[in-house]
């Protein structure tokens, strides 16, 4: 099933790859759909009648969506989708007739198999998504229920200041260390990495390296999700508003090659600032606030970072001046003086009186 689903990805990704190059528009989802019909009928493709139809389909889906966001002037990041090589993002999606039944779950084309059902299935089932990673397939099965609104959160308002040296602090001055889950693993990984390039391609041995890799790769995932879940999860409850600053997380990360007149350390410091960044999981946090705080009745409010971490916090002074050192702010004006992270997430509090004025004028 994955295997069909990877070919019909690529067969439909070269179509529209090679149209792109002669100055043809793209072939859409529906006419897609109409040639994975006959490709199925002829004799070269007709091993693809053995996945299922719908499956195939998705896939299709996917390219298409992915293709309009390659070309959505909206979604500067985005760019053409590549091809899918074996191995490397298996998965496919079953959007109908999936069924659960104890701990055994029917696929579609596939039939009964058994798996450890890790928690209760509660609602209607919608669409199930089959995906291969380091240590085993998995199944993610997408329900639909109908639940109450919640009531609103009687909790408190604060400001949060995302860092790296200080992944979080708030404006009622808690400090959270950062997990730094890949820093931690870097060592190893370039380990693995070195001895994986020494191998030769297509041995049993190399493998074995990628295979623990890729394990390493999901441990340091899981590690920053758990992480990122409970932080998340305890700051949702405990809190009716939390303000964030609106940070452009791709702009930042984005690469230094070719920027700096100097290709030696300045480089290498914005590569390895770039690797702490996304090491953080920034945007993932802020998107488990997001639903977290509507299904608890609270709301995140995203807020202007400019300068944020030279204003102060007490006579709104602003200035370079006013941050000595890495964790100090000491204002030049006023003489006010903590924490430099504690100090901005104040001031990231205070600019939501501005947004929230600005929404009710509007």
């Amino acid at each position: 099933m994955v295997g069909h689903a990877r070919f019909v990805w690529n067969k439909a990704l070269r179509l529209n790859l090679d149209r792109l190059a002669q100055g043809l528009p793209i072939v859409r989802y529906n006419d897609l759909c109409g040639l994975l019909r006959l490709w199925k009928q002829s004799e070269e493709y007709g091993f693809l009648a053995e996945a299922n139809a719908q499956a195939l389909q998705q896939k299709l889906r996917d390219l298409d969506r992915a293709l309009t966001d390659a070309f959505d002037p909206a979604q500067r990041m985005k760019r053409l989708p590549r091809f899918k090589k074996r191995g490397e993002g298996d998965s496919f999606r079953l959007p109908q007739n999936v069924k659960v039944e104890n701990s055994h779950v029917f696929l579609p084309k596939i039939g009964w198999v058994c798996f450890f059902k890790s928690r209760d299935i509660i609602g209607a089932i919608k669409q199930a998504t089959v995906i291969r990673e380091a240590d085993g397939w998995y199944v993610s099965i997408q329900t639909e229920q109908e639940i109450s609104e919640p009531e609103l959160h009687a909790g408190t308002a604060i400001g949060v200041d995302r860092g790296v040296a200080v992944f979080a602090a708030t404006s009622e001055g808690e400090i959270v260390e950062p997990l730094s889950a890949g820093a931690r693993e870097r060592r190893r990984l370039a380990r693995l990495q070195s001895k994986l390039a020494r191998q030769r391609k297509g041995s049993k041995n190399r493998a074995k390296t990628k295979a623990k890799i890729a394990r390493l790769h999901q441990r340091i995932r899981r590690q920053r999700e758990d992480f990122l879940h409970k932080l998340s999860t305890r700051w949702s409850k405990s809190h009716a508003l939390i303000v964030l600053e609106d940070l452009r997380i791709g702009n930042m990360t984005r690469s230094a090659k070719g920027t700096v007149e100097n290709p030696g350390s300045r480089v290498s410091q914005k590569a390895g600032l770039n690797r702490a960044i996304l090491d953080q999981g920034w945007g993932e946090f802020a998107r488990m606030l997001d639903y977290k705080l509507a299904e608890c009745g609270g709301h995140l409010l995203l807020v202007p970072p400019q300068r944020s971490s030279q204003e102060c916090s007490k006579c709104g002074h602003v200035a370079a001046e006013n941050r000595p050192t890495r964790d100090l702010f000491r204002c030049v004006a006023c003489g006010h003086t903590g924490h430099a992270d504690v100090n901005a997430a104040k001031i990231v509090l205070r600019r939501r009186l501005w947004i929230m004025g600005n929404q009710l004028a509007s």
